[in-house]
Order: C-alpha cells, then sequence, then structure tokens
C-alpha cells in the first residue's frame, strides 16, 4: 500500500504540537522602559538646543544681525519684491524675482524710521467681535 507524498506532508505537521503565534517576539517593554526612553529623547532634545545656542553661526538666520537689515519691503508683484537694505550704515533699494536680486540704487541719505504701530488688545478685538455676532 502506497501513501502519496502530500498525505504523508498533512499527517506530520498535525502530528506535530501546535506552538504560539508570536513566541519568538521579545516582551513588550513596561512603563519603566518607556521612561527611560522619554527621558532620554527629552535630555537629547535639549542637548542638541543647548549647543545649537552655543555654536557660532549656527542659528541658521533665527539670530537678528546688527550689520544688515531690511528697513521696509513693498511687493510688486506675485513673485516681485522692492527692499531697502541697510548694510554698514548706508542702505540700498533692491528688486528681488525670481531670476535674482538686482541692486537698483544707492539711498544718498538714510529712509526715516517708520512708527512701529502697537498691537490691539487681544481681549478688547474678541469683545467688540463677539458683540456684533450676537
Amino acid at each position: 500500500m502506497s501513501f502519496p507524498l502530500p498525505l504523508i506532508a498533512a499527517a506530520a505537521t498535525a502530528a506535530a504540537p501546535a506552538q504560539k503565534v508570536g513566541h519568538a517576539a521579545p516582551a513588550t517593554p513596561g512603563i519603566g522602559g518607556a521612561l527611560v526612553g522619554l527621558i532620554l529623547v527629552l535630555g537629547l532634545i535639549l542637548g542638541l538646543a543647548w549647543l545649537l545656542k552655543r555654536l557660532p553661526g549656527a542659528g541658521l538666520g533665527l539670530r537678528p544681525n546688527d550689520q544688515l537689515r531690511i528697513v521696509t519691503s513693498l511687493s510688486v508683484g506675485t513673485k516681485e519684491r522692492l527692499l531697502v537694505v541697510e548694510v554698514g550704515g548706508e542702505q540700498l533699494l533692491l528688486g528681488v524675482s525670481p531670476g535674482g536680486i538686482a541692486h537698483l540704487h544707492r539711498l544718498p541719505e538714510p529712509l526715516p524710521p517708520v512708527p512701529v504701530q502697537p498691537l490691539p488688545n487681544f481681549a478688547e478685538l474678541l469683545a467688540k467681535r463677539l458683540r456684533k455676532e450676537k
């Protein structure tokens, strides 16, 4: 009597003890492991922030520059702007477009400073807005 080979293989797998799915997976970390990981990530963030603050030139444009500043800006198109830039005490009129930056004019005397308008009180604006909608 001859048994076909697939029947023998099926009988052998059925006779083998069943193993649980995921028996080789590592155990999940507990709350302690999660806290240690969180502390490590926060420490890394704080360390990198401290390092970024200490390195010269690493501010990536976040620090104000005393030698170069934009005095005023005017949009003259969708992607074109006119800028008055102060460099070393003199002011230049620059044209900025997608094709590049062009020096247009050197101002003989600096533009007068524009008075800064104080921001309105947010609470008052919100109260006015809520009164109008009621």
